[in-house]
Order: structure tokens, then sequence, then C-alpha cells
């Protein structure tokens, strides 16, 4: 077998990508580095690096036997810390990912108190919209706000919270079209829609009733803040989560509509790959999100 010390040594390689910033993050020759790679490649019988005099490129068996190494280097980390204790300060970077909304209605807040609770944390936050592999791209966790369930993809999932969505609209609209007073009242009004496929709104009422309503797609967007600029701007009726449109009921600038009614519900989720999960730095941050997320 391998001498694991070398897989070590490979993992900090691919991470600082090169020979030389790994070396001086191991405050090691960079020669010594060199070497025990070369032995462990020989010791595999395999290519796990492409090196050059001006390019470093790990192969795809690199990419391979890197993600089972980091793995590896996590748990020793884990087990590291069980012997230590569960009291010890969480301490290291923890990775972040969530989507655009998510980061700035949610998160935005809560990270400079997760800082400043743990002084040992690193705090690294990514946000994109974009698909994000959390286990390929090497994050500890990802905060996820979705309306239906997250399909099963072997992360593990902790719900912490999940708002209800309320109908909206601006007092030009509802002065010139009419109060609705009942559900049914929404067939007669322009409704703002995330989807033109969409058959409407499943209202719920607060004693548990519910109701299918479809009113007149009159303005179609698929991302919330779009929605309610909309509707701030009198074109009609939206439906939207709570945290984002409560400081615009507060000023006036849109009206609640059946307060008694919601249109469904937004779910927060924090996934994680199971071996992440177990870090004291991850644990710490998850609890910490999971109890404020879920006072909303």
């Amino acid at each position: 077998m391998a001498n694991l010390n070398d897989f070590t040594f490979f993992v900090h390689v691919v991470d600082h990508k090169g020979f030389a910033p790994a070396a001086r993050a191991l405050n090691l020759p960079k020669s010594t580095l060199s070497k025990r790679l070369a032995i462990l490649e020989q010791d595999l019988g395999v290519r796990l690096i492409n090196r050059t005099s001006r390019r470093f490129s790990v192969t795809e068996t690199g990419e391979d036997f890197y993600r089972h190494a980091a793995a590896m280097l996590i748990e020793a980390e884990a087990a590291e810390n069980i012997v230590k204790g569960r009291l010890a300060e969480p301490s290291g970077a923890v990775r972040i990912t969530a989507s655009v909304p998510t980061a700035q209605l949610s998160l935005a807040p809560l990270l400079p108190e997760l800082a400043l609770a743990y002084p040992k944390l690193r705090v690294i936050l990514h946000a994109t919209d974009r698909f994000v592999d959390i286990v390929q791209e090497g994050f500890d966790l990802a905060v996820r706000d979705h309306f239906a369930p997250l399909p099963d993809s072997g992360l593990v999932q902790r719900r912490v919270g999940s708002q209800a969505k309320m109908l909206v609209a601006a007092s030009v609209y509802l002065h010139q079209r009419g109060m609705p007073l009942e559900p049914a009242d929404l067939a007669q009004h322009d409704g703002l829609m995330t989807s033109l496929t969409s058959d409407g709104w499943v209202m719920e009422h607060a004693d548990g009733a519910s109701v299918e309503i479809s009113p007149k797609p009159r303005f179609v967007a698929d991302e919330s803040r779009v929605l309610r600029e909309a509707a701030m701007a009198g074109l009609g009726i939206t439906t939207l989560p709570g945290k984002l449109c409560q400081d615009e009921i507060a000023s006036g600038a849109l009206v609640r509509i059946l307060p008694e009614w919601t249109a469904g519900k937004v779910m927060t989720t924090i996934l994680m790959p199971h071996r992440r999960g177990q870090l004291p730095s991850v644990r710490a941050t998850v609890d910490f999100l999971a109890a404020r997320l879920g006072e909303g």
C-alpha cells in the first residue's frame, strides 16, 4: 500500500495548484514534495499530475484520486477532533454556496454574526445561480430555498425553515380593479406569474381549507424580485415570500390581499456531504444557520 503521508502531500499540491505554493504552506522543500509525488505515482502505477516548467494540471485519474484522498483527510480530521473533544472551538474554513437571492436575503445578515461568534472560523460564501455540485467543487454545505421537495441526491438534507407566500399588489392597482374579498375574486384579476404553464395558485386558508385559483396571466418572470417590482408598478397581483415583501408592505408600497390565505410555502434546506458534516466547524455553522433561519 502507498504511503498515506503521500496522499496528504498530493491533496495539498492540488489544493494549492502547484508544488511551490504547497511547499510554502507545508514548510517543506519543493524538491521533497516533487519526490514524494513521484514515488506515489510509481506506487500507484499511474500519472496523477502533468507538470512542466510552465504548466500544472491534474490528470483525469488524478481528479478521481483527489476526491477520495481529500475525503480521507476529512475523515482523519474528524477522528482527531472527536478525540480532542466536541467542545473544541470550531476553526478553519467553511465553504458555503447559495443562490444569489438566498445569499442576499437570508445569509447576508447572518454570516457576519457567525464569524463574530466563532473568531477562528473562516467563512467563505460563493453566491451563484448556476448549478453547483457541492461534492465535486469542494463545498462544505449549500443553503437552498425551494418550493418543491428536493430530490434525493445522496446528500445530507436538513430542513431548517419554511415561510408562507403572501398575495400582494400595489394600492394603485387595487384602487383601479378593486380589492378581492375572497379567493374566487382573483380569477378576474391580472396575475404576475412564475410560469406561463402554471395553472395558477393553490390557496390555503388558516383553518386548513384549500382552493385552486387561476388569475389572468399579465406578466411572467421566474425571479421573485422581478415579480415584486412588477407588482409595485401596478401590473397586477403576485405571490411573494414574506421576507421579500415585508418592508414594502410596511411602507405601503404593497398591500397584502386576503391575509387569512397563503399561496404555498418557500422551504429552506441545508445540504452537505456526509463526511463534511462530521467536522466541528461545519456542525457549528449548520446549527447556527438552522437556529436563525428557522426563526422566520
